[in-house]
């Protein structure tokens, strides 16, 4: 008999930490390989995580609510395995292996992160992991002066590329002036030249403070960096969609999408898909490194959705090659999942255009940040009866407004606005996507 740890792997594009939401076991329960043992939040989605062995569960090291790193043992199963025996060769199990790409050896204890309002871990609740250490990678940054040597860990040193941020300006406050994830998200918040000291904030009633973490914190993360590294122009568009609402009831009739839900917002994915091929650059990004623009070879179209941990931006992998009714499924299961909390990264992964649906809150019109490594995002207002000139007639028609932020640096206003008035020409007569 052996006792063996499972320790949080990472799930998927380098992601350096999750939260335990919750325990679908308990010490003392019997579990068969693979069997699902604890759901747990990352940066991107909710995650259930199988364990990889069988036996009886001896110790949960985790508590619910509480984030820990990638590497740090979760779980303790009592398997029918026999205990490794350690040789010179090969060290004891020390609790802890990261499994990054980009971490060395640790040589500081596994420390938990406290959970927010509870008592912090007891150090004998389990014995001190020895982890390997990530060294710190130097980072040169030639200026006119001379050359700058700082020193960032690897998951520092890309959130600090993500946010567009160069690490020579960041403040270290590391040991050994080692520039540590907090320092960089302090240099973004912090105000260029405060002209003043701020005044505390005075409540009547007990403030409360809520964690940001998980598709929250990331979902910040991503807004700052798109926000200030592309430079975004947004045109409106306010259109009569009146055909398209008399489409859609004629759709929701039609025995090719029963059991689909139909609405205006398929007809806007599909407008979108078709605009494209006229503007091929919308479905484009900025390769900063190189210097490049990147034309995609597929719509992978994103749909922002908001959910209970945050707003998360699923795509439908290929759209532009759908016909309407798989395009409606995919929709559909796109906002199911997404609803469940169950969408995976690889389905936030690699997308390339992306509608947020303002409208189902009843909001007219935005000016939506775009989507990193996108070129272009579109806000779809509410639809409305709203008195319109028809003939020289004012009579009650259908009503919504368009809202296009693009990326300046690749999509000029002569193609941004073709794009647009493409996409309100669709839904203004339907009939005009068999010109596309």
């Amino acid at each position: 008999m052996a006792i063996q740890r499972f320790n949080l792997p990472d799930v998927g594009e380098g992601l350096v930490e999750a939260e335990i939401v919750s325990w679908k076991v308990k010490p003392g329960d019997t579990v068969k390989l693979n069997d699902t043992i604890v759901e747990i939040e990352t940066a991107k989605s909710l995650v259930e995580l199988p364990v990889p062995f069988a036996g009886t569960v001896h110790e949960l090291l985790v508590p619910e609510g509480e984030t820990v790193d990638v590497g740090t043992p979760i779980i303790a199963v009592l398997t029918d395995a026999p205990e490794p025996a350690a040789t010179p060769d090969e060290p004891a199990d020390t609790g802890r292996t990261a499994n990054l790409v980009g971490y060395g050896p640790r040589a500081t204890e596994a420390k938990r992160r406290a959970r927010k309002g509870g008592p912090a871990p007891a150090a004998a609740a389990a014995p001190a992991a020895v982890v390997p250490e990530p060294e710190p990678v130097v980072a040169q940054s030639n200026e006119t002066s001379g050359s700058v040597h700082v020193l960032a860990k690897p998951p520092v040193r890309k959130l600090a590329k993500d946010l567009g941020i160069d690490l020579a300006a960041v403040t270290a406050s590391g040991p050994g002036g080692v520039i540590t994830r907090a320092d960089v998200e302090n240099h973004v918040t912090a105000p260029a030249a405060p002209a003043y000291e701020a005044a505390p904030v005075v409540s009547g009633r007990g403030d409360t403070r809520v964690p940001v973490k998980g598709v929250q914190k990331v979902m910040a993360q991503a807004m700052v960096a798109s926000a200030f590294s592309a430079p975004h122009v947004t045109e409106w568009i306010t259109v009569d969609v009146s055909a398209t609402m008399e489409l859609v009831e004629r759709l929701k009739k039609d025995k090719a999408f029963r059991d689909l839900r139909v609405s205006p917002l398929l007809i806007v994915a599909k407008a979108v898909t078709l605009a494209a091929r006229r503007t091929p650059v919308i479905n484009a990004a900025w390769d900063e490194q190189a210097q490049e623009i990147v034309y995609k070879g597929a719509v992978n179209l994103g749909i922002a959705a908001a959910t209970p941990r945050g707003l998360i931006v699923p795509n439908i992998k290929n759209a532009d090659t759908m016909t309407l009714p798989e395009l409606c499924a995919a929709l559909g299961q796109l906002v199911a999942t997404a609803r469940e909390g169950k969408t995976s990264p690889a389905d936030q992964a690699g997308g390339s255009f992306t509608i947020t649906n303002v409208g189902v809150f009843g909001v007219d019109a935005g000016t939506p940040i775009i989507n990193p490594g996108e070129a272009a995002i579109l806000a779809f207002g509410a639809v409305r009866k709203m008195p319109w000139v028809v003939n020289d007639e004012i009579v009650p028609r259908w009503i919504t407004t368009l809202a296009l932020s693009f990326d300046h640096r690749l999509i000029d206003g002569e193609k941004g606005s073709t794009f647009l008035a493409d996409v309100a020409s669709i839904l203004e007569d339907p009939a005009r996507a068999l010109m596309f």
